[in-house]
């Protein structure tokens, strides 16, 4: 089993790399294993959770959803943002894993980017360490510990 899943949109690839090297970098200190899969974008990252967990639910311990959505001239942000945020719930609720909640919504890049730099708020970081956080819980749970 490999320890954690990165579920990155790349629609703003660098930012995504930048919250994706603050992930890898909680990761390592915590000496977790863990594999990346790239999707096209925000919509997509609740997808690729299913997919995972239909085919094999047992295949990783924890994930983490990386991506940016970033307001525009129109609402479509508004409904990128909230249907991403409403399928991570939904499969957080329904399998009871353990996610890590990276996925930004910004008005400006420049507020992406402070919130994604590793030196500054390091998002990706944090949502990887609010996974296994959250694994540490479950397990905890699990096994009769409170």
């Amino acid at each position: 089993m490999t320890d954690v899943l990165i579920i990155e949109a790349n629609f703003y690839d660098d930012i995504a790399a930048e919250m994706r090297r603050g992930a890898v970098a909680a990761l390592a200190a915590a000496d977790k294993s863990f594999e990346v899969i790239a999707v096209p974008g925000a919509l997509e990252i609740p997808a690729v959770l299913r997919f995972c967990l239909d085919s094999d639910p047992e295949r990783f311990a924890a994930y983490v959803a990386l991506g940016c959505v970033i307001r525009g001239e129109t609402t479509h942000n508004e409904h990128v943002a909230r249907e991403c945020m409403r399928g991570l719930s939904d499969a957080v609720n329904r399998n009871g894993i353990a996610l890590g909640n990276g996925v930004l919504t910004c008005d400006t890049r420049a507020q992406a980017w402070a919130r994604a730099r590793v030196g500054q708020g390091n998002k990706g970081g944090v949502a990887a360490t609010a996974a296994l956080h959250m694994l540490g819980l479950q397990r905890r749970l699990r096994d009769g510990g409170s």
